[in-house]
Order: C-alpha cells, then structure tokens, then sequence
C-alpha cells in the first residue's frame, strides 16, 4: 500500500488532520508520524507531562471459553494458565520452529475471558494462525469495532483520575473498567515507553469525543509514531517487525525474562508450544546460540540507523543493527543490535559502518533510560 488513499484509517483520523499532524504509512494505516510540535518535543513532553498516543491499528481480540487459558497457552512459552484475574502479562506468538510470529499482551478478564492486543501489521495473519490453532476449543473474537488510546508520562495517572476517579488504584499490569467522559472503557496500566500510563480501550463510535477530552487536559499533547519509537527505543523495547520477526527466538532477543519457569524445562507445564524443543534448548544452552541482541552506545555523535553492518576491530562482520536513532533523552546515538555471542558481553567495543566510515560503539545494558513503570 504506497499511496495514502490506499490506507485504511483510525477513528481519529479527521482529528490527527484538524491537529496538523504530518501522516505516513504505517502497518497499512495513515498514521500521524508527528504533529507541529516535533518529534523532539513530543518525546520530551511525555517524558515530563502526558501524551496522547492513537495506537487504534493494533489488533483487539477476546478468547472465551472454560479452556481459552489452557488452549492459549498451546501457542505460546509464556504462563497463561496461571495469570490471576484483573492482571495482564506479555506474550509471544510462535512458529514451529521457534520464530516469532508476534509479540503481545494478554489480560485475565475472567476465568474464562482472555483479552488479547497484537501489532497492526500482524493482526490479520494472527487472529487467522489463533483461529486456525485453538478455534475449536474456544471462541476467537476480533474486536474491529474498539479504538485504542495511550496516555503515557509521569503526569498520565493524575490526568486520568481526573476524568476517571480510581483509575490511579491500578499498579502496572493490572487494569479494569471506567467510565471516562462518558465513553465506557477498559483500561490497563501499560504501554510501550517506559514511562507510567495507561491503555484505553474504547469504543471506536466514542474515541475521538475521548481524544478531545483528554486533549483539553492542561497536561496533555498529541504525540505521533515518531516520538513513540525513539521513546520505546530507549527504554529498550523490541518493535516487531526490527528487532524482533519469524526469524528470531525469545532466547536470541534477550527475552527468556518473559517465559515463567512453569513452561521450562522441568516446570509443571514445561514445553508444549510451538518450536519447544529448540526454544528450550537455546534456554538450557545459551552456548548453541549463534546471536544475541544487545544494547549499543555509539562513541560519536553519529546516528546508526537499522540494518547498518556491526564489525569486529579486524573488520569481520559480526551482526547487524535492528533499530537506532539519536535518543532525545538520553542525548547519544543508541541502538539494538543482534551480534555473534563472544561480542555481546556490556563494555565490547564494535564498528557500525555507517556510509563506509567506521563508527565506534560499545555494547550497552537497556533500557538506556531507567524505566518508571508504577508498581505501587
């Protein structure tokens, strides 16, 4: 889909054009990229205050049954079995062979309720590979009529309680449902930049009078793909479809901290997902893995963009940048990379080759901002 009129659009988009916001492509919808202000200074504003994020080309679905849990379960190396209700965890779809199909959150609704968020561009080939799995042991139910708003910063929860008295209660992780402005909503303490705040879902009819609500909020400003991407980059976060894609194992995207010890080797409910025996071995025997992602810090001011070529001192490729950029926050070029593993110990030193001059960069821990998620 290259031309725009091709695109589907958000319940703002009318909105997104009425606030000046600069659109582009995005996982097949026209989405604000930034806004007058500028990326600098949206990431910045929701770094200090709260900005406002239309994230409505997500995929929503609802998994119900008495066995969703377990049948959810089936697909993933993650404990679903055991989430409590009121509380959410994340995800990750795979492949027979361990690949990652997609990487999600899931929320215990009920006993027999599961509330499911996957990635726009992944959405329609997931509810699809979900149906085809466990549909005969639970109904699937995608949710194309729900919009999905993000307030993120240290000043969404005062914001937020505001308009929807308690909504503070929630810790991270955990959600529940509000009548925010009159628009009745399932909220989630959660995001994807590090910073406090919360995920709304809302009926697509009501999100844009629930945009312009939040809008008028003294604190708030619109906030476009631009500055949500340099905000999750330094705080760490994977963006599928970069760092994370079928090619790729939990174990080699440093993401082994997202798989319980019921579903590894020796737990209760060990294996039974797609790709087990090669996820749980790379598990049991980080020596078998040939890459592993890591954090960079370049050493010059010079930005690394995705799919720049990593080089050992005696010029031997040995990986490859997923995602980079100039980081507003942290005020250094940062990036994520995948590296052959005798390099990705914190402190190595490698050469991004950026138009042919070799880059110095070091191998970071993340997230390269500290995190202020709010766990109570």
């Amino acid at each position: 889909m290259s031309a725009m009129s091709d695109l589907l659009t958000t319940p703002l988009n009318a909105l997104h054009i009425e606030l000046g916001a600069r659109m582009v492509p995005f996982a097949g919808y026209s989405m604000p990229v930034q806004y007058p202000m500028g990326l600098m200074a949206e990431h910045h504003h929701t770094r200090t205050a709260a900005g406002l994020f239309d994230v409505s080309h997500m995929g929503q679905l609802k998994l119900v049954g008495p066995d969703a849990a377990a049948a959810f379960e089936t697909l993933m190396p993650v404990d679903v079995v055991d989430l409590p209700v009121g509380k959410q965890r994340y995800g990750l779809l795979l492949n027979d062979e361990g690949g990652i199909i997609d990487d999600l959150m899931f929320f215990r609704m009920a006993q027999d309720e599961l509330f499911v968020i996957v990635n726009g561009a992944c959405k329609v080939g997931d509810i699809a590979h979900i149906q085809e799995r466990i549909g005969q042991r639970c109904q699937v139910i995608p949710m194309p009529d729900q919009a999905l708003l993000a307030l993120q910063g240290p000043q969404a929860a005062a914001v937020l309680a505001r308009l929807a008295p308690g909504v503070d209660k929630l810790v991270f992780m955990t959600g529940g449902h509000f009548d925010i402005a009159g628009a009745q909503c399932f909220v989630t303490r959660s995001g994807y930049t590090g910073e406090d705040g919360f995920e709304i879902s809302v009926p697509a009819t009501q999100a844009e009078a629930l945009a312009r609500t939040l809008l008028a909020q003294p604190e708030v400003k619109p906030i476009g793909l631009g500055a949500r991407n340099s905000l999750r980059l330094e705080a760490g976060l994977c963006l599928y479809g970069n760092d994370i894609d079928t090619t790729t194992t939990p174990p080699e995207a440093g993401l082994n901290w997202a798989i319980q010890k019921v579903r590894r080797t020796g737990g209760a409910r060990a294996g039974g997902f797609p790709g087990a025996d090669k996820v749980l071995a790379q598990i049991d025997s980080p020596a078998t893995l040939t890459r592993k992602r890591v954090g960079l810090v370049a050493l010059e001011r010079v930005p690394v963009r995705e799919h720049t070529e990593l080089q050992n001192e005696s010029g031997e490729r040995i990986g490859e940048v997923t995602s980079g950029l100039l980081a507003p926050t942290a005020d250094k070029p940062i990036a994520l990379a995948y590296v052959m593993p005798a390099h990705a110990a914190p402190g190595t030193r490698v050469n991004a080759m950026v138009r042919g001059k070799a880059v110095p960069m070091e191998v970071a821990a993340t997230p390269f901002v500290p995190t202020r998620y709010y766990r109570g």
